[in-house]
């Protein structure tokens, strides 16, 4: 197997020749513009390591990790969007630089071109491909719908936040791993597994990136620290600190998170604190490791070698314990 190194390069050199000029140039460069502006290729090369993990070419799968990196960019366009969010990896959003318009279409063209893709294999690996990815689609889909109800609720679960980030995120990293494993014609059950394993680490992957909003630095996160804590995003650590809370504490918790984006406002150390002494930043942790285990566990009942199950946990705790 290659170093992740070598599969992001690989993959950034397939997406150079992908990510040609076309007409209508109002429509394209949009797409080229996102595709360029980076990312840590996480799902792509997901998507090569597997099919490698199952024997199979690693170049026979770029197409399928090509769509699955299209269509997550296709996401972000649109999510971009309803967010009205200025920036994307530190540089302007589609919407921004081109216009609203341009943003939905271009986006439209993005999630076809994707599942054009899979029209360069046979018709097997096409339909199992397909299928997955539609299932995967909308299941990211209903993900952000439910973000987006949260946003006006008071009453989030934690069962039910668990949910929203395994549709809208971690959906999406099991079906990149699982597609690997499908050009590779790996067996049904190990498919099914290797799914679970990049599902559950995807889960792990997302509660580390909310972790790292609140507490993570602002030289290497690569974000706004304290970002969801402005848009009163009701993440785990929220929802566990106000599981822990009580009294006036709780309501001060409450009181800060209906403050409005917009308003200037000095509440993310104070918010940042309630997390810490409350025991939601310990549980969040803990929570972390969970899911990272999970997956671990999942991993044991792959009919692997030992050399690439350890390969696959490697690749694993460097997600969540990343500070990026």
């Amino acid at each position: 197997m290659l170093s992740i190194e070598t599969y992001q390069k690989e993959f950034i050199a397939y997406l150079e020749d992908f990510s040609s000029h076309k007409e209508p140039h109002n429509l394209y460069e949009p797409i080229r513009y996102i595709l360029k502006l980076g990312g840590k290729r996480l799902r792509p090369v997901l998507t090569l390591m597997t099919a490698e993990v199952f024997d199979g070419d690693y170049k026979k799968s770029l197409d399928a990790a090509l769509a699955v990196e299209v269509f997550h960019n296709f996401s972000l366009v649109h999510d971009d969007i309803m967010d009205d969010a200025p920036l994307r990896r530190g540089n302007e959003t589609v919407h921004e630089k081109w216009d609203i318009n341009t943003g939905i279409l271009s986006g439209d063209a993005m999630l076809i071109m994707a599942y054009q893709l899979f029209e360069n294999y046979d018709n097997g690996i096409f339909k199992s491909l397909a299928k997955l990815f539609s299932k995967t689609a909308i299941e990211v889909c209903e993900g952000q719908q439910y973000d987006i109800d949260f946003e006006t609720r008071d009453d989030v679960t934690i069962p039910e936040y668990l949910k929203m980030i395994e549709y809208k995120t971690a959906a999406l990293v099991g079906a990149a791993m699982q597609m690997g494993a499908i050009v590779a014609n790996a067996s049904i059950d190990n498919q099914n597994i290797i799914y679970e394993f990049g599902k559950n680490l995807g889960i792990a992957f997302q509660l580390q990136d909310d972790y790292l909003d609140a507490f993570g630095s602002p030289e290497t996160f690569g974000k706004q620290v304290g970002g969801d804590i402005i848009e009163n995003k009701k993440t785990y650590l929220y929802l566990k600190a106000l599981e822990f809370s009580t009294g006036a504490n709780k309501e001060e918790l409450k009181d800060l998170f209906s403050i409005s984006p917009n308003e200037n406002t000095d509440k993310i150390e104070t918010v940042k604190q309630i997390f810490e002494t409350s025991g939601a930043s310990i549980s969040t942790q803990k929570e972390i490791a969970h899911y990272t285990n999970q997956a671990f566990l999942v991993l044991e009942s792959l009919n692997i070698s030992e050399e690439k199950k350890a390969i696959l946990k490697q690749f694993g705790e460097s997600l969540v314990t990343r500070s990026v």
